[in-house]
């Protein structure tokens, strides 16, 4: 995501099958194939149907038999949940849907190219109650073929849908944040090894 800005730096190591994703031989557009991104808030493209929202990464890649995006469109927006909401108006555009069905659609279109890893962050803020459960239900059913990483400030969130959770927490003002624990979903919230995992999820800060 950083290498066409300029300035732009990172630091330390990705590991992905134990190759480092930051690395100076790694094609950048073959690591997004490999790891999709939904973001906090629904982001369809708004030019852009439904179809060609689901397709873009594809089409991206030279896909253009049309038999072929038929099938991932379909496959996707039923793994998204979405398909029997958007069948019939797959040529409206994404941006005309609910919230939670734009944010269902992103990510139909994350999972379209068949990503090893699908990251989500915070894909429930700016949803509604029930949006919430939807994208979460996803998640539980998403979880059997893709490896998820999700942030979430939302412990019963976290408590919900993960297998394994990981505290991060701010070392300072201006310095970067430190993986303060990781464990067992069931044990960070039962039995945490790390007084500040305990402090935090007790409530007396953050």
């Amino acid at each position: 995501m950083h290498e066409v800005i300029p300035g732009a730096r990172v630091e330390g190591k990705v590991l992905l099958d134990d190759e480092n994703l930051y690395a100076s031989n790694v094609d950048p557009v073959a690591v997004r194939r490999s790891v999709g991104m939904v973001f906090q808030r629904p982001n369809p493209f708004p030019t852009m149907s439904i179809y060609d929202n689901v397709v873009a990464g594809l089409k991206l890649a030279g896909v253009r038999k049309k038999s072929v995006l038929d099938g991932v469109v379909e496959k996707s927006l039923k793994g998204a949940n979405l398909w029997n909401e958007v069948k019939d108006r797959l040529g409206k555009p994404g941006a005309g849907l609910s919230g939670g069905q734009q944010q269902r659609l992103c990510i139909a279109r994350a999972i379209a190219v068949e990503p090893q890893v699908l990251l989500m962050d915070e894909p429930c803020s700016a949803l509604d109650p029930i949006s919430t459960l939807a994208i979460e239900d996803l998640i539980g059913e998403l979880k059997e073929q893709f490896t998820i990483v999700i942030v979430t400030h939302n412990m019963q969130q976290a408590a919900r849908v993960s297998d394994r959770t990981a505290f991060f927490n701010l070392a300072g003002v201006g310095q970067p944040g430190k993986l303060i624990e990781l464990d067992d979903t069931q044990r960070i919230f039962s039995n945490p090894s790390v007084q500040a995992t305990e402090d935090y999820i007790s409530g007396r800060f953050g």
